[in-house]
């Protein structure tokens, strides 16, 4: 089982959203402790070892360390703007 990890400025942005879409993503986050190459996620091309998870209008932006177990949620976003950073 992996340890799902959130970068503080992604903890920043769910505090921020809805409660609603807030039990959508923590239930999306268990999923991929799980399992975090999941149907419904996709490796990104050109950005290297990123993968991304859809949930609803947002995306999570995550790294997988399979030699420590963890994912690395690095960026969390509305569809429109997270592929910018």
């Amino acid at each position: 089982m992996y340890q799902v990890i959130l970068e503080e400025p992604v903890q920043r942005q769910i505090r921020k959203l809805d409660p609603f879409v807030q039990k959508r993503l923590f239930r999306a986050l268990v999923k991929l402790e799980k399992n975090p190459r999941a149907a419904g996620t996709k490796k990104l091309r050109g950005i290297n070892d990123l993968y991304r998870l859809r949930v609803g209008d947002f995306r999570v932006l995550y790294q997988i360390e399979d030699d420590k177990l963890f994912v690395l949620v690095v960026a969390l976003g509305h569809r429109r703007d997270i592929y910018r950073f």
